[in-house]
């Protein structure tokens, strides 16, 4: 009941988390130190559960992001509510927090927040994260929406698919013949003879013929980071279950990871909105024109009747109808 959760407690409480520490929260909130203690103390007593893991920064445990969530949808509400009274002050802005993943962010995203009618006054907060853990961030309250590969709504939250991102194997045509026996820009097949690689630093002569399926396993790879799993899956698909190669660049990224295959770093999967640019002026090959991935993409957000994150969410949803691939 609203009763059991006075809103200063739980205001506290949001504060220590946003702050890292009760002594940084009570400046916040113009109070003692101790004050803050006794708020939390209070609120932890009243719903029986530990709310904060008290080391540095402070971190909600799972019951406290319950009412960290909480908190920040109650600021959501109280803020559109002056907006429609009038009571909102000249010019001020509605904060619009999302967790979005680092591809997304370097294609269709930014374009997408740029539908955004101009009277909402959005002023937007994003917080990058792959799309297989953003929504973690709804869960712990961090953020009010956010582009996911959930398809199951987080608790308190509304779910619509988007469309699915296609990614492309790709590599620097010079990383391709030498790593992967391409010649004169003609992919082979996998399980195609290609000459035989000679010496770490590539084929040095051409001998029998090795397939795709099995140069592949050998030659350097980009990753994003080292939770990135595209290019590992591919290769398992192409190569019988073998992973990618031992010899991993990890370029954190979308731009940079972009940029590393492009400089011949080694092979990658980018996303074909990205890649197709290049593969036109022919920086890229496609190493497979049939291995494409898709990852299906979600929006995820809390279900409020706010008119500012209403407006966001459709124009995220018209954008991804035109960029992304049908579900």
């Amino acid at each position: 009941m609203m009763s059991q959760l006075p809103l200063d407690l739980v205001r506290t409480l949001l504060a220590v988390v946003d702050e890292g520490t009760f002594d940084a929260a009570a400046q916040a909130l113009h109070v003692t130190p101790s004050a803050v203690s006794q708020r939390v103390k209070a609120l932890e007593q009243r719903v029986g559960r530990v709310l904060l893991i008290r080391e540095k920064p402070v971190r909600p445990t799972e019951s406290g992001e319950v009412i960290v969530r909480f908190a920040r949808q109650l600021a959501r509400l109280e803020h559109d509510a002056h907006a429609a009274l009038g009571m909102t002050g000249p010019g001020e802005a509605t904060r619009v927090s999302i967790a979005v993943n680092a591809d997304s962010l370097a294609t269709w995203f930014l374009p997408a927040l740029t539908r955004v009618p101009e009277d909402v006054r959005p002023c937007y907060e994003l917080l990058r994260e792959d799309e297989q853990h953003t929504a973690r961030l709804l869960r712990e309250g961090l953020v009010m929406a956010a582009v996911t590969s959930a398809p199951d709504a987080v608790a308190g939250c509304s779910v619509r698919p988007l469309g699915r991102m296609r990614y492309l194997p790709v590599a620097a045509p010079a990383f391709a013949e030498r790593w992967l026996g391409f010649g004169a820009g003609v992919p082979p097949k996998a399980g195609a003879g290609v000459p035989t690689k000679a010496g770490a630093g590539g084929p040095t002569k051409v001998g029998s013929r090795v397939p795709l399926n099995d140069l592949i396993v050998d030659a350097p790879v980009v990753f994003f980071d080292r939770r990135d799993e595209f290019q590992d899956a591919f290769v398992r698909g192409l190569a019988g279950g073998r992973p990618a190669g031992a010899r991993r660049h990890y370029v954190p990224t979308s731009e940079g990871f972009v940029d590393a295959v492009v400089a011949g770093m080694g092979w990658g999967m980018v996303p074909a909105v990205q890649a197709e640019r290049l593969l036109h002026t022919g920086r890229l090959v496609n190493l497979a024109p049939e291995g494409t991935a898709d990852a299906p993409l979600f929006w995820q957000q809390w279900k409020l009747d706010s008119p500012a994150l209403t407006a966001v969410a459709e124009a995220v949803a018209a954008e991804a109808a035109e960029t992304l691939e049908a579900v």
